[in-house]
């Protein structure tokens, strides 16, 4: 069967034969076995009403036995026979070429290049899923392959609800994930959901078909690590030492951003197949799994001042403690292991070894979950004693602090304030929200669905031309912004991060996002490239509410609240997005985030035009507004800058008190 016919079909005819996992690749842990007896009967019964009544029996057994040996019902026996990857936008059967492009970007992100466990649909953070199962995946697949401007998709957690009549002017594809009802957002409470079929964790871009491989963080991490060496003093190519942690998915941009930057780089990562991974695609220069030659191999690098990017195949709390024996000084100290899940797969003990660590936690969960916490202490103890002699740590919004703290580590501030509650920031309070967001700058994001690397090429210069003429008149709040991503668009290509589609990301401000998308559609219509795909990262000015990431420099005690994230999904649908996405969970966790994005096609026409002038204003500006009206000084700034540009937007202001407030309270 073709390629084609094969995604017009959906559920297959005939069935299919049963497959095996791929052996090659990366595979999610077993999940916890957390249903009651009743519940697991309840499973079976959701997952075989994709299929018709004379196949249940088999597939029942079959099904069972996936439950019981992976926690979770994957349907390997339908995964299809053809190579899954991001063709160009010609070669999808569809009615509208907007659906054609929302195919390209679900099989970019389950792409085995691009995808860290691709057999079960979780492109990154360890359970960050495109769908729960393969049933899923195919039914998603046929129902675009129908669709027509005259229709919207409608996703409930990787499940295709169906087609409804809509318009021209509405998102094609809505996608819901993980929104269950507050009381029920515990860890556990995703555990149980997840394997009864009824809700999944989309992480940011996993869930929202927007994710590009590393290359979607290593920009904004190339950002926070250079402006993290400029607060400690330490030149490029200088010799100053970055440890960090994780090289599965996104955290795989770390490396990469320490090259970037011109410092060494030390990344640890207790799965020797990511590491390898990372290794063979150039993202990371030298692979080393003996910590004895760590050590000597980074006591060269900074005495020569070298820039090069190391992975150590082992535990990031080895390399802190035996870096504090040996008396290695870290100029800058973080953590990328996915700590939003900290007790199925997104940190491993130090006192085990991973294979060990899978079968544990697994099978006692609880013994499990007291190694993590007792790890967490160790490791948390083992920066402090670095940061007594001048180590920069920061968080790097994967929940490390949060899940420290709770394991009784000594993180806290001694002196607390609203905001400030951790011994140590968050890079967003230090670095990328006042820097960045609060002036609107954020990770946009394009990709080229020819598939041709000369489009993204030529993407690259029409963006490098665009900034270069917007900043001989920027103001000096920005000018900085201004020339960092400059300097990175113009390297982009010579970088080599492409991995999976012909993607790129670009921190850019509303202004800047929407002069380079007019700027692509002018070149589409002009027939120079093929259509071009905008979507940004979920961390973003705007879409996510995050109170230990992306809103942690948020201090009007608005932080933990979620009306930003929804207001941005709702506006960017009637505004003209061609898909939008909402989710609970992320990079900090399930029950501690709400984060959206959204997809838009420019094909060239007016009518992209018009659409990306709307959306692309409000996408930013919701955020910009939410901060200012918080009080943050640049964000305050930019609201009124846009305001002075953009006729019809009128903003409430804060009014700033001089008054002693707790003299008052006092008196």
């Amino acid at each position: 069967m073709d390629f084609q016919t094969a995604i017009r079909q959906g559920i297959p005819s005939e069935l299919p034969a049963p497959k095996a996992p791929n052996a090659e690749w990366s595979h999610a842990p077993k999940r916890k076995d957390i249903l009651s007896e009743e519940e697991k009967v309840l499973a079976l019964k959701n997952a075989l009403r994709y299929f018709p009544k004379k196949w249940h029996a088999e597939l029942a057994s079959e099904f069972a036995l996936e439950l019981k040996k992976y926690g979770r019902i994957y349907m390997y026996r339908f995964k299809p026979d053809y190579e899954m990857y991001a063709r160009p936008i010609s070669e999808y059967p569809a009615q509208c070429q907007q659906a054609a492009a929302i195919m390209l970007m679900i099989q970019n992100n389950l792409d085995p290049a691009v995808a860290q466990h691709p057999d079960e649909l979780i492109t990154y953070g360890g359970n960050g899923a495109v769908f729960q199962n393969w049933a899923q995946y195919l039914l998603t697949m046929q129902y675009l392959s129908e669709m027509t401007e005259n229709q919207s998709l409608h996703m409930y957690s990787g499940h295709p609800m169906g087609l409804f009549p809509s318009h021209p002017d509405a998102p094609r594809v809505v996608v819901t994930n993980g929104m269950v009802i507050p009381n029920y957002s515990k860890p556990d409470d995703w555990e149980r959901f997840n394997a009864l079929g009824v809700s999944q964790y989309g992480q940011m871009t996993a869930g929202s078909y927007m994710y590009i491989g590393p290359q979607g963080i290593v920009h904004g991490t190339t950002i926070t690590v250079l402006n993290a060496l400029r607060k400690v003093g330490a030149e490029p190519n200088s010799g100053a030492l970055f440890v960090t942690a994780g090289l599965g998915g996104m955290s795989g941009a770390q490396p990469k951003a320490g090259n970037i930057a011109g410092c060494v780089s030390v990344t640890a990562e207790v799965n020797p197949a990511a590491s390898r991974k990372r290794h063979a695609q150039g993202w990371v220069d030298e692979l080393i799994s003996d910590i004895d030659q760590l050590v000597s191999r980074v006591k060269e690098a900074k005495a020569t001042q070298e820039t090069v990017s190391i992975a150590y195949e082992g535990n990031v709390v080895e390399v802190w403690e035996a870096f504090d024996k040996e008396g290695i000084y870290i100029d800058l100290g973080s953590d990328q292991t996915s700590l939003h899940n900290p007790w199925a797969g997104g940190y491993y003990p130090v006192q085990l070894g991973f294979e060990e660590a899978n079968e544990m936690m697994a099978n006692q969960p609880e013994e499990f979950k007291a190694l993590v916490q007792e790890s967490l202490r160790r490791h948390a103890a083992a920066v402090n004693k670095h940061t007594a002699k001048g180590t920069y740590f920061f968080d790097y919004g994967n929940a490390f602090l949060l899940e420290a703290s709770r394991a009784g580590a000594d993180v806290m501030n001694p002196e607390p304030t609203i905001g400030r509650e951790f011994k140590y920031p968050s890079y967003v309070q230090d670095i990328m929200g006042p820097m960045c967001f609060d002036y609107g700058f954020g990770p946009f994001r394009w990709v080229c669905t020819s598939g041709k690397a000369e489009d993204l090429a030529a993407t690259d210069r029409i963006a490098s031309e665009v900034l270069s003429k917007m900043a001989e008149t920027a103001p000096a709040e920005i000018r900085q912004q201004m020339e960092d991503n400059i300097r990175w668009i113009e390297a982009a290509g010579a970088n080599k991060m492409v991995v999976g589609s012909q993607a790129r990301i670009l921190y850019a401000d509303s202004q800047g996002r929407i002069e380079i998308a007019k700027a692509f559609n002018r070149a589409i219509e002009a027939g120079k490239i093929g259509p071009v795909v905008l979507g940004r990262d979920h961390h973003d000015v705007s879409g996510t509410d995050s109170p230990y990431r992306e809103t942690s420099n948020i201090y009007d005690g608005s932080q933990f609240t979620a009306d930003m994230a929804i207001q941005n999904v709702i506006g960017d649908s009637f505004r003209g997005a061609t898909w939008v996405s909402i989710h609970n969970g992320g990079g900090v966790g399930w029950g501690e985030v709400i984060n959206g994005g959204f997809g838009m096609l420019l094909d060239g026409s007016d009518a992209a035009n018009r659409r990306l002038e709307s959306m692309l204003l409000y996408d930013v500006n919701n955020g910009i507004a939410r901060r200012s009206w918080a009080r943050n000084e640049g964000a305050v700034f930019a609201i009124k800058r846009e305001m002075e540009r953009t006729p019809g937007l009128k903003i409430t202001l804060p009014e700033e008190s001089d008054i002693d407030l707790s003299q008052i309270l006092k008196d």
